[in-house]
């Protein structure tokens, strides 16, 4: 018999698929049924750090607000009005409730202000882990990688003194040295790092000439960024990795364990073919499993991670030599 358990964060997971946050993960019917089709855990969607503090001093912020940025203020007064931070603890409570899978709450956060309070609320909701959904956007001209890099430190260091639950950081791939920061974050006690999290893509449209959305769901193609750096980081951070971005099948599972993760997270490739492929997906990881003679994830997670696999240089060598040596 093939035994999928395996443990992230601490958490014991009866197998390793999270459903991550999304608007999938926003209600505890949604979370009834991603339990029912057999995930093993499931990260809430994301909490803004501005709805928490908009909702911690709208009473005397509001004409501020207004006078300051009127556009802002008109989006995030709508936006909490139909996403109340009090709904959220309402939701980690009734999923708690209704499901036995791990309840990882999410923040989306861009600063180490007043809102970080707001981390005990969460866990004592009922939360079983935290998840700091962190992307400082490397725009300004005046500050310094180094600039940049210390938000996410000082993130971690104000949750971790207010929480005990199990904390992960969920980034993206925008540092000056990714391996070394992601290394020392992994050094400052949070139990999880979460590779990559998926932003907002501009597009424009030419004939009105307006930004828009593109690009809202991953696709296959995009698994290669984070196996890379899943296969380069596993051996040497202090904490697990999951693996996120770009995981549409079982395969895409059985690749990110091999180098290392200690569980995946899918979302785009359940708005595009529903809940029923989560089972769908872990039957291909227990048939590879089966076929391979393993009996337990613990016997090839890693197997392939840049300390163990016969030619580490493929993960580092950006340059596709070989595979164009016959093209001028």
């Amino acid at each position: 018999m093939v035994n999928l358990e395996t443990t992230y964060m601490g958490l014991k997971l009866k197998n390793p698929l999270i459903v991550g946050s999304s608007g999938l993960t926003n209600s505890v019917e949604n979370i009834i049924e991603i339990e029912r089709n057999g995930a093993a855990g499931v990260v809430l969607k994301s909490l803004f750090e501005e709805q928490i503090n908009f909702a911690a001093h709208k009473t005397f912020m509001q004409d501020e607000l207004q006078n300051m940025y009127p556009e802002a203020d008109d989006y995030i007064r709508h936006y909490t009005r139909e996403n109340d931070v009090a709904k959220y603890l309402d939701l980690i409570k009734k999923a708690k409730e209704a499901v036995h899978i791990p309840i990882i709450a999410s923040v989306n956060c861009i600063s180490n202000t007043e809102w970080t309070g707001f981390a005990k609320k969460i866990e004592d909701a009922g939360a079983d882990a935290l998840e700091l959904n962190v992307f400082v956007m490397p725009s300004n001209p005046d500050k310094s990688s180094v600039d940049n890099e210390k938000i996410y430190f000082e993130i971690i260091d104000q949750v971790l003194k207010t929480v005990n639950i199990p904390v992960a950081l969920k980034i993206s791939y925008y540092f000056s040295s990714l391996a070394k920061t992601v290394t020392e974050l992994s050094w400052k006690g949070i139990k999880g790092i979460v590779l990559f999290n998926r932003f907002f893509s501009p597009d424009i449209d030419i004939e009105n000439f307006e930004i828009k959305t593109s690009n809202v769901f991953s696709t296959p193609a995009e698994l290669a960024l984070s196996l890379r750096w899943v296969a380069m980081l596993s051996a040497h951070v202090k904490c697990d990795i999951a693996a996120s971005t770009g995981i549409h099948d079982g395969k895409a599972i059985v690749k990110q364990l091999l180098v290392g993760a200690k569980a995946v997270q899918i979302a785009s490739v359940l708005y595009k073919k529903g809940f029923k492929e989560i089972g769908s997906m872990l039957e291909q990881l227990e048939n590879w499993m089966e076929r391979k003679n393993f009996t337990s994830i613990d016997q090839f997670n890693g197997k392939m991670s840049i300390e163990k696999a016969q030619n580490p240089a493929a993960f580092e060598r950006v340059q596709f030599m070989k595979h164009f040596s016959g093209i001028e």
